[in-house]
């Protein structure tokens, strides 16, 4: 089970920083990706980090503002310039290949609860 926490609700510009655990299994044997959804919108791929962090990928919409990186327990995306077209409900999951294929929805595994991030004035 994936535990995700460090939403909030922050102002146009500000930032955040959203973690990705998996307590009581070794995180680091995944290759892990962050999905958010908004409402009434399907669920998107925004970023991918490889088991062993060497390899990176990002939607357009977030290139150059958000930021994967790992340890050996915890999978980050630190986020920033925030955009109220951010908003929305962001969770981790394993994605089951590469991350070249993180567009994929066949590659993506069970993602967890969910932290709510909210960009407004």
């Amino acid at each position: 089970q994936l535990v995700e926490s460090g939403g909030g609700s922050v102002q146009p510009g500000g930032s955040l920083r959203l973690s990705c655990a998996a307590p009581g299994f070794t995180l680091n044997l995944y290759t892990i990706g962050w999905f958010r959804q908004s409402p009434g919108k399907a669920r998107e791929a925004v970023s991918c980090i490889s088991k062993g962090g060497s390899s990176t990928n990002y939607a357009d919409s977030v290139k150059g503002r958000f930021s994967i990186s790992r340890d050996d327990n915890t999978v980050y995306l630190q986020m920033n310039s925030l955009k109220p077209e951010d908003t929305a409900l962001y969770a981790c999951a394993p994605v089951l290949s590469l991350c070249e294929r993180l567009w994929d929805p066949t590659f993506w595994g069970a993602q967890g609860p969910g932290t709510q991030v909210t960009v407004s004035s």
